[in-house]
Order: C-alpha cells, then structure tokens, then sequence
C-alpha cells in the first residue's frame, strides 16, 4: 500500500475557499487548513484564441442547418456526394464517451482546426445512443452546430450512410482570402 500524502498547497487552498463559502464548521478539536502564501502573477497573458478563425463575414442571415436536409446554396451533385458518403472526411473527431459539455467544447475545437487546415469535409462521430431517441450528444449537436459562431462556416450536414446514425459529415465552406 502507498504512503498517505498530505494536501497540496493548491489542494489546502481550494478546500478553504470552498469551506468558505458552503459556510462548513470544522469537527471538534479540528481547524480548517492555513491558507498558503499567495502566488504571484505572471506578467501578461496573451489574449485568447477565437475559437473559429476571422474570415469575411457574412452579410446575409444562414438558414439553420439541419442534418440530413439539402441545404440552399448547395449543388445536386456536392449534395448527393456528401449525403452518400462519397465525399472522404479529411479528419474525424469521435465524441464516445464525453460529457454534453466536454464534448460542446471539442466540437468548436475542432471545427475551428479544420478551418484553420482549410478542410473542406470532416466528421463528427457522436454515437448511435439508445434506443429510439438517441443520445444527448446526437440530439445536441445540430444545437452547436447552429450556434451563431459556426453557422455561418458549414454548408451542409449529413449521415454517411442511412444505417449509420451516430455519424455527420460536414462541408465546410472555403475560405476566401
């Protein structure tokens, strides 16, 4: 058996502004941890990355995206490419046991990516889920995939295969220089 080890420092001060706040009252002949010196800041963070790359934008209101629906805008052919599967997914993101919101969070990750890589088709694999209505991650993703912040940079949603549920392919739209 390993030996115990006490709390970290960064342990000590997390349990103490919990206890804090929850208003918790230590057991008898107990106190709560010290609180450790303060650590100094770094000097200036950079600001964040945006998750989806600057691109012209869109002077139009999108139509929402739905998956499996011919999209406005799209060629029969690109269409009946995508939908069938013809159209090879340049990269795959598979979301198999994530949470909701770990899950939201990769999803814009790695949209954002395949924009920046130029990718023109990528899938998402979310998951058949049970019997009948799905899973979460599949009732979810048209939610994220509609956001204001991707919207604009698909062009089209669809399952590989009629038998596959639990994938999306998605066109991306190019980027304009």
């Amino acid at each position: 058996m390993a030996a115990r080890r006490g709390l970290s420092e960064g342990d000590r001060a997390l349990w103490r502004d919990y206890a804090a706040r929850a208003a918790i009252i230590p057991l008898a002949g107990k106190s709560l941890p010290a609180l450790p010196p303060a650590i100094p800041a770094r000097g200036p963070q950079p600001p964040p990355r945006p998750l989806v790359p600057a691109a012209t934008p869109i002077a139009r209101p999108v139509a929402e995206l739905s998956i499996g629906a011919a999209p406005a805008g799209l060629d029969a052919k690109r269409w009946t490419a995508l939908r069938r599967g013809r159209l090879k997914p340049e990269r795959t993101l598979d979301l198999h046991g994530r949470r909701a919101a770990e899950a939201h969070g990769a999803v814009e990750r790695f949209l954002a990516g395949a924009l920046a890589d130029g990718l023109r088709c990528v899938a998402i694999v979310t998951g058949k889920g049970p019997a009948p209505e799905g899973g979460v991650l599949r009732r979810e993703l048209p939610h994220w995939l509609n956001a204001p912040g991707l919207r604009p940079y698909l062009l089209g949603a669809a399952h590989p295969h009629t038998s596959n549920q639990g994938a999306v392919h998605l066109l991306l739209r190019r980027r304009r220089p």
